[in-house]
């Protein structure tokens, strides 16, 4: 089994959407926003071989929306996700499987891209995996998800036949399974990898970053905050039992970090490491 980080480039969003509650005077300390508040973040995304399997877990954004869509998140960098792909030694042809951990735009975005005028899966020879009832909340929006999900992200991928549903134990002959939280989104995927004797928790946006580690650090973005903290305190019990590793998928410089309990038994960042560290 192999398992790799790829570099679907970097974006920007809000930094006061993305720490909630938490004062500007403490997040900026983390991560300094720009002249227009906007903080800069990665889209990291997660390779795994095993058999004959060549899984990929989320896409990032992708390069078919227009330029006004564009001005609003600001993608930049050097970070391309086929060509990350193409870096470790595998053609986008090669993969087997696309997991989508839910279908926000900076997640599924690159499932889907342009020829000429018509919207087709990237990934030719893929089955895209999501959880059913996340796939129907997607498409029928609520107001305050609407713009984080673009059919054009989701539809074609339905159109051509390439569509399945995630169940908990749906890839476990390879490796990962799967809880599902409601906290961030409706039915969200946390993939758990097993990998060289060790988990490797594919936090998705339960846990954005490093800097999201403290209970009050919840995303003004998550449907039900509360939720949210309940489920970050699973996540929490599962990484430390399991002596887990996180897998940040926004974090602009970490890929994956590990937690213990200080000495007034909060939740704490313990180390940083990358994957092939592991």
């Amino acid at each position: 089994m192999k398992v790799h980080s790829i570099d679907a480039g970097l974006f920007k969003l809000d930094g006061g959407a993305m720490f909630g509650v938490v004062p500007k005077t403490m997040w900026s300390k983390l991560n300094p926003p720009d002249a227009n508040n906007l903080c800069t973040w990665a889209m990291r995304c997660m390779l795994i071989e095993r058999d004959n399997k060549l899984i990929l877990i989320d896409t990032g954004m992708g390069h078919k929306q227009d330029d006004k869509f564009r001005s609003h998140f600001h993608p930049h960098g050097e970070g391309n996700l086929i060509s990350s792909i193409q870096s470790k030694d595998y053609s986008i042809d090669d993969v087997t499987d696309v997991i989508l951990t839910h279908l926000h735009f900076d997640h599924c975005g690159g499932a889907i891209h342009r020829e000429g005028d018509r919207l087709v899966p990237q990934f030719k020879n893929a089955r895209y995996w999501c959880h059913e009832t996340h796939w129907e909340w997607a498409l029928t929006p609520n107001e305050r998800e609407k713009a984080s999900f673009l059919k054009e992200n989701i539809v074609p991928i339905q159109e051509h036949g390439q569509l399945s549903f995630l169940e908990r134990d749906s890839f476990i002959h390879w490796g990962i399974e799967f809880d599902f939280v409601h906290g961030h989104t409706e039915a969200m995927a946390i993939p758990y990898i097993d990998y060289n004797g060790k988990t490797i928790v594919f936090a998705a946006d339960l846990m954005p970053s490093s800097f999201h580690i403290p209970m009050p650090y919840v995303m003004a973005y998550d449907i039900r905050p509360l939720e949210t903290l309940s489920e970050r305190e699973k996540l929490y019990q599962k990484v430390l039992d399991k002596n887990a590793f996180i897998f940040f998928e926004h974090d602009p410089a970490n890929e994956l970090g590990s937690l213990k309990k200080n000495d007034h038994g909060r939740i704490v960042l313990d180390q940083l490491i990358k994957i092939s560290d592991l």
